[in-house]
């Protein structure tokens, strides 16, 4: 039994306009079906996607607080021509810098139209075949358990591990990477960018839901309601979902 990830759920005051920078950050459609905004490879909506993430963009009424998300995107980029060009065409599309402390180093760090921090990494070997999505980063205090948690919610394989950070990806070799990065201080504040997952065809919600709570999940109330959706975090208070097979 496993859950896989399906899409990254990111919170915005202008849904549209921020799926819309994704859409075009990517190079992947955009469509509208409902309330929120969903972002995926060209040639129509295909939900989930068989491979790799899409994008999900909800409204929401507050803007993002100043607090850096604990969850962001890093862009693959093939040469460093192609890392220049891909950073100048987001900041024409409204990107902008972003200072996380980073200091000297050879990725760039945008935030989106609405603040939510993403990198631009330099070109990596290990990122040639994951799509425009090179990884999803998650800052946690313990990339060790972050990675036996998540691994077996996954079913993924642990690619590199130490106390500084860990890397995940799926065991057939497609798709982002999942990655933990240590990073001093607890979660304070809800994210506004999470992970959506799903259970497998023929695989129970409800029992997926258990085994991953057994794993260390725990319930998570956002005032959601009774929605078909399950709403969780990780041992160190990530918030993530579990939605239904459609």
């Amino acid at each position: 039994m496993a859950l896989r990830p399906v899409q990254v759920n990111i919170k915005a005051v202008d849904g549209l306009a921020v799926g819309r920078f994704w859409g075009e950050a990517l190079g992947w459609g955009v469509f509208s079906p409902g309330v929120t905004t969903y972002v995926g490879p060209a040639g129509g909506l295909v939900w989930p996607e068989p491979v790799g993430l899409g994008i999900d963009v909800v409204p929401v009424p507050d803007v993002k607080a100043s607090t850096k998300n604990r969850l962001h995107l890093d862009l693959a980029t093939t040469s460093a021509a192609h890392q220049a060009e891909l950073v100048a065409r987001l900041r024409s599309l409204g990107a902008a810098p972003v200072d996380v402390g980073q200091g000297d180093v050879p990725w760039t760090v945008l935030g989106d139209p609405e603040g939510n921090e993403f990198c631009v990494l330099e070109p990596r070997e290990i990122y040639r075949d994951t799509g425009p999505i090179a990884a999803v980063v998650v800052d946690c205090l313990d990339p060790r358990a972050m990675a036996r948690f998540w691994g077996e919610v996954l079913d993924w394989a642990v690619l590199e591990v130490s106390d500084g950070q860990a890397s995940l990806r799926s065991a057939e070799g497609v798709g982002p990477y999942l990655e933990f990065l240590r990073v001093p201080g607890v979660k304070a504040v809800p994210d506004r960018v999470h992970l959506d997952l799903m259970p497998y065809p023929g695989d129970d919600k409800a029992a997926e839901v258990g085994r991953v709570k057994g794993l260390g999940a725990s319930d998570l109330d956002l005032g959601q309601g009774d929605v078909p959706w399950t709403c969780l975090t990780d041992p160190e208070g990530h918030e993530f979902c579990v939605l239904a097979l459609s």
